[in-house]
Protein backbone atom coordinates (compact mmCIF):
# COMPACT_ATOMS: atom_id res chain seq x y z
CA UNK A 1 0.00 0.00 0.00
CA UNK A 2 2.96 2.32 0.45
CA UNK A 3 4.46 1.58 -3.13
CA UNK A 4 4.23 4.26 -5.58
CA UNK A 5 5.03 2.32 -8.90
CA UNK A 6 3.49 3.83 -11.88
CA UNK A 7 3.04 7.19 -10.37
CA UNK A 8 4.49 10.42 -11.32
CA UNK A 9 5.12 13.01 -9.17
CA UNK A 10 6.14 16.97 -9.25
CA UNK A 11 8.47 18.32 -6.70
CA UNK A 12 8.90 22.07 -6.48
CA UNK A 13 12.44 23.12 -4.48
CA UNK A 14 13.98 20.05 -4.91
CA UNK A 15 17.65 20.97 -6.02
CA UNK A 16 18.83 20.41 -2.08
CA UNK A 17 17.54 19.74 1.44
CA UNK A 18 14.01 18.72 2.53
CA UNK A 19 12.90 18.97 -1.34
CA UNK A 20 15.69 16.61 -2.41
CA UNK A 21 15.34 14.17 0.11
CA UNK A 22 11.50 13.72 -0.53
CA UNK A 23 12.18 13.67 -4.07
CA UNK A 24 14.47 10.82 -3.65
CA UNK A 25 12.20 8.66 -1.29
CA UNK A 26 9.47 8.84 -3.60
CA UNK A 27 12.03 7.74 -6.29
CA UNK A 28 12.73 5.03 -4.32
CA UNK A 29 8.26 4.52 -3.61
CA UNK A 30 8.60 4.04 -7.29
CA UNK A 31 7.38 6.85 -8.63
CA UNK A 32 9.15 8.84 -11.81
CA UNK A 33 10.19 11.98 -9.64
CA UNK A 34 10.04 15.45 -11.68
CA UNK A 35 12.12 17.74 -9.83
CA UNK A 36 11.86 21.66 -9.97
CA UNK A 37 14.05 24.65 -8.62
CA UNK A 38 14.21 27.56 -9.76
CA UNK A 39 17.41 27.73 -12.41
CA UNK A 40 18.50 25.18 -15.35
CA UNK A 41 20.32 22.48 -13.74
CA UNK A 42 19.65 23.26 -10.28
CA UNK A 43 18.34 19.62 -9.55
CA UNK A 44 21.04 18.02 -11.10
CA UNK A 45 22.68 16.57 -7.78
CA UNK A 46 18.93 15.61 -6.94
CA UNK A 47 18.08 13.25 -10.23
CA UNK A 48 22.23 12.09 -9.91
CA UNK A 49 21.15 10.46 -6.55
CA UNK A 50 18.01 8.93 -7.83
CA UNK A 51 19.70 7.53 -11.70
CA UNK A 52 22.62 6.68 -9.60
CA UNK A 53 20.38 4.15 -7.45
CA UNK A 54 17.81 3.06 -10.42
CA UNK A 55 15.74 5.05 -9.68
CA UNK A 56 14.10 7.64 -12.91
CA UNK A 57 13.35 11.54 -13.20
CA UNK A 58 13.98 14.44 -14.56
CA UNK A 59 13.65 18.07 -14.16
CA UNK A 60 11.82 21.57 -15.08
CA UNK A 61 12.94 24.20 -13.80
CA UNK A 62 10.30 27.45 -12.71
CA UNK A 63 10.49 30.63 -11.29
CA UNK A 64 8.02 30.67 -8.49
CA UNK A 65 7.92 34.28 -8.13
CA UNK A 66 6.01 34.31 -11.43
CA UNK A 67 2.59 32.77 -11.77
CA UNK A 68 3.22 32.26 -15.75
CA UNK A 69 6.33 30.63 -15.09
CA UNK A 70 3.90 28.33 -12.69
CA UNK A 71 1.58 27.73 -14.97
CA UNK A 72 4.25 27.07 -17.56
CA UNK A 73 5.87 24.13 -15.33
CA UNK A 74 2.39 22.74 -14.47
CA UNK A 75 1.84 22.55 -18.00
CA UNK A 76 5.31 20.78 -19.24
CA UNK A 77 5.05 18.69 -16.48
CA UNK A 78 1.50 17.25 -17.19
CA UNK A 79 3.14 16.33 -20.75
CA UNK A 80 4.70 13.71 -19.20
CA UNK A 81 4.14 10.15 -18.90
CA UNK A 82 0.06 10.19 -18.12
CA UNK A 83 0.16 13.17 -16.15
CA UNK A 84 0.68 14.35 -12.50
CA UNK A 85 -0.18 11.63 -10.15
CA UNK A 86 1.57 13.67 -6.98
CA UNK A 87 2.17 17.16 -6.75
CA UNK A 88 4.52 17.87 -4.09
CA UNK A 89 4.75 22.04 -3.22
CA UNK A 90 7.65 22.10 -1.15
CA UNK A 91 9.26 24.94 -2.67
CA UNK A 92 9.96 28.37 -0.59
CA UNK A 93 12.11 31.04 0.80
CA UNK A 94 12.46 33.84 3.65
CA UNK A 95 13.02 37.04 4.64
CA UNK A 96 14.29 38.65 7.72
CA UNK A 97 13.56 41.78 9.28
CA UNK A 98 11.91 43.55 11.75
CA UNK A 99 8.10 43.79 11.27
CA UNK A 100 8.33 47.34 11.71
CA UNK A 101 10.99 47.98 9.01
CA UNK A 102 9.95 44.97 6.61
CA UNK A 103 9.96 45.75 3.29
CA UNK A 104 7.18 45.51 0.82
CA UNK A 105 8.64 44.34 -1.80
CA UNK A 106 10.11 41.05 0.34
CA UNK A 107 6.63 40.92 1.92
CA UNK A 108 5.18 40.18 -1.61
CA UNK A 109 8.32 37.85 -2.92
CA UNK A 110 7.94 35.39 -0.10
CA UNK A 111 3.83 35.45 -0.41
CA UNK A 112 4.28 34.70 -3.73
CA UNK A 113 6.95 31.76 -3.73
CA UNK A 114 5.41 30.30 -0.60
CA UNK A 115 1.49 30.71 -1.13
CA UNK A 116 0.61 32.15 -4.35
CA UNK A 117 2.97 29.26 -6.45
CA UNK A 118 1.72 26.55 -4.15
CA UNK A 119 -2.03 27.56 -5.13
CA UNK A 120 -1.92 28.09 -8.77
CA UNK A 121 -0.05 24.36 -9.33
CA UNK A 122 -2.54 22.96 -6.92
CA UNK A 123 -5.13 24.77 -9.14
CA UNK A 124 -3.48 23.24 -12.46
CA UNK A 125 -2.65 20.39 -11.54
CA UNK A 126 -5.70 19.69 -9.42
CA UNK A 127 -8.35 20.04 -13.14
CA UNK A 128 -5.85 17.49 -14.35
CA UNK A 129 -6.32 14.91 -10.81
CA UNK A 130 -10.02 15.97 -10.78
CA UNK A 131 -10.70 14.24 -14.19
CA UNK A 132 -8.63 11.31 -13.61
CA UNK A 133 -10.52 11.13 -10.25
CA UNK A 134 -7.69 10.71 -7.84
CA UNK A 135 -4.57 12.37 -6.66
CA UNK A 136 -2.48 13.31 -3.79
CA UNK A 137 -1.13 17.06 -3.27
CA UNK A 138 1.21 17.43 -0.43
CA UNK A 139 2.20 21.13 0.89
CA UNK A 140 5.19 21.88 3.26
CA UNK A 141 3.88 23.50 6.07
CA UNK A 142 6.21 24.82 8.90
CA UNK A 143 6.19 24.46 12.73
CA UNK A 144 5.68 28.94 11.96
CA UNK A 145 2.05 27.41 10.70
CA UNK A 146 1.72 27.33 14.42
CA UNK A 147 3.67 30.06 16.00
CA UNK A 148 4.23 33.80 14.82
CA UNK A 149 8.58 33.37 15.23
CA UNK A 150 10.50 36.74 15.18
CA UNK A 151 11.32 38.80 12.22
CA UNK A 152 9.89 36.92 9.57
CA UNK A 153 6.54 37.94 9.35
CA UNK A 154 5.78 37.04 5.42
CA UNK A 155 7.09 33.43 6.00
CA UNK A 156 4.51 33.33 9.52
CA UNK A 157 1.75 34.44 7.24
CA UNK A 158 2.70 32.27 4.36
CA UNK A 159 2.89 28.99 6.08
CA UNK A 160 -0.45 29.99 8.38
CA UNK A 161 -2.08 30.17 4.89
CA UNK A 162 -0.59 27.49 3.52
CA UNK A 163 -2.33 25.54 6.66
CA UNK A 164 -5.68 27.26 5.34
CA UNK A 165 -5.53 26.34 1.98
CA UNK A 166 -4.66 22.71 2.69
CA UNK A 167 -7.46 22.69 4.93
CA UNK A 168 -9.39 24.20 2.01
CA UNK A 169 -8.47 22.27 -1.04
CA UNK A 170 -9.22 19.19 0.37
CA UNK A 171 -12.68 20.09 1.74
CA UNK A 172 -13.55 20.90 -1.86
CA UNK A 173 -11.55 17.90 -3.49
CA UNK A 174 -11.86 15.27 -1.41
CA UNK A 175 -15.28 14.17 -3.37
CA UNK A 176 -13.16 13.56 -6.24
CA UNK A 177 -10.62 10.98 -4.50
CA UNK A 178 -7.88 13.88 -3.97
CA UNK A 179 -6.34 13.65 -0.96
CA UNK A 180 -4.64 17.04 -0.15
CA UNK A 181 -2.53 17.51 3.15
CA UNK A 182 0.36 19.27 4.50
CA UNK A 183 3.44 18.34 6.35
CA UNK A 184 5.27 20.66 8.87
CA UNK A 185 8.87 19.56 9.77
CA UNK A 186 10.26 21.14 12.64
CA UNK A 187 13.77 21.93 12.99
CA UNK A 188 16.02 20.36 10.38
CA UNK A 189 19.32 20.43 9.64
CA UNK A 190 19.70 22.02 6.38
CA UNK A 191 21.07 24.96 4.47
CA UNK A 192 18.49 27.30 5.72
CA UNK A 193 19.41 26.91 9.77
CA UNK A 194 23.17 27.04 9.08
CA UNK A 195 22.74 30.28 11.09
CA UNK A 196 20.77 29.18 13.80
CA UNK A 197 22.59 25.92 14.18
CA UNK A 198 25.83 28.01 14.43
CA UNK A 199 24.55 30.37 17.19
CA UNK A 200 25.42 27.96 20.02
CA UNK A 201 22.89 29.12 22.38
CA UNK A 202 19.76 29.01 20.34
CA UNK A 203 20.60 25.51 19.01
CA UNK A 204 21.05 24.62 22.75
CA UNK A 205 17.72 26.31 23.63
CA UNK A 206 16.10 24.63 20.51
CA UNK A 207 18.02 21.07 21.37
CA UNK A 208 16.69 20.94 24.76
CA UNK A 209 12.86 21.54 23.43
CA UNK A 210 13.00 18.41 21.37
CA UNK A 211 12.18 15.44 23.03
CA UNK A 212 14.16 13.40 20.32
CA UNK A 213 17.00 15.32 21.98
CA UNK A 214 18.35 16.13 17.88
CA UNK A 215 17.45 18.25 14.74
CA UNK A 216 16.25 16.49 12.30
CA UNK A 217 17.90 15.44 8.83
CA UNK A 218 16.41 15.59 5.72
CA UNK A 219 15.84 11.86 5.43
CA UNK A 220 13.58 12.17 8.34
CA UNK A 221 10.87 13.41 5.96
CA UNK A 222 10.67 10.67 3.55
CA UNK A 223 8.39 8.13 5.36
CA UNK A 224 6.11 10.88 5.79
CA UNK A 225 5.98 12.22 2.20
CA UNK A 226 5.46 8.48 1.03
CA UNK A 227 2.85 8.01 3.10
CA UNK A 228 0.78 10.97 2.53
CA UNK A 229 1.43 10.18 -1.23
CA UNK A 230 0.35 6.77 -1.71
CA UNK A 231 -2.60 4.85 -0.74
CA UNK A 232 -2.21 4.46 2.72
CA UNK A 233 -3.39 7.89 3.33
CA UNK A 234 -6.47 7.40 1.26
CA UNK A 235 -8.97 8.25 3.81
CA UNK A 236 -6.64 11.08 5.21
CA UNK A 237 -7.82 14.78 4.20
CA UNK A 238 -6.98 18.26 5.06
CA UNK A 239 -4.27 17.06 7.53
CA UNK A 240 -1.32 18.61 8.73
CA UNK A 241 1.36 15.92 9.96
CA UNK A 242 4.09 17.08 12.27
CA UNK A 243 7.48 15.93 11.54
CA UNK A 244 9.09 16.93 14.85
CA UNK A 245 10.54 15.17 17.32
CA UNK A 246 8.25 15.93 19.23
CA UNK A 247 8.77 19.48 19.55
CA UNK A 248 5.05 20.37 19.24
CA UNK A 249 4.27 17.80 21.93
CA UNK A 250 6.08 19.63 24.05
Amino acid sequence: MFSLKGKTALITGASRGLGQAIAFALAQAGAYVICSSSREGGCSETLAKITENGFQGCEIAANLSDMDSVKALAEKALAKNNGVDILVNNGGTIARYPAVDFPYEEWQNVLKVNLDSAFVLSQEIGRHMIAKGEGKIINTASMLSYSGGITVPAYTASKHAIAGVTKALANEWAQFNIQVNAIAPGYFATDNTAAIRADEKRNADITARIPAARWGQPEDLGGAAVFLASAASNYINGHVLNVDGGWMAR
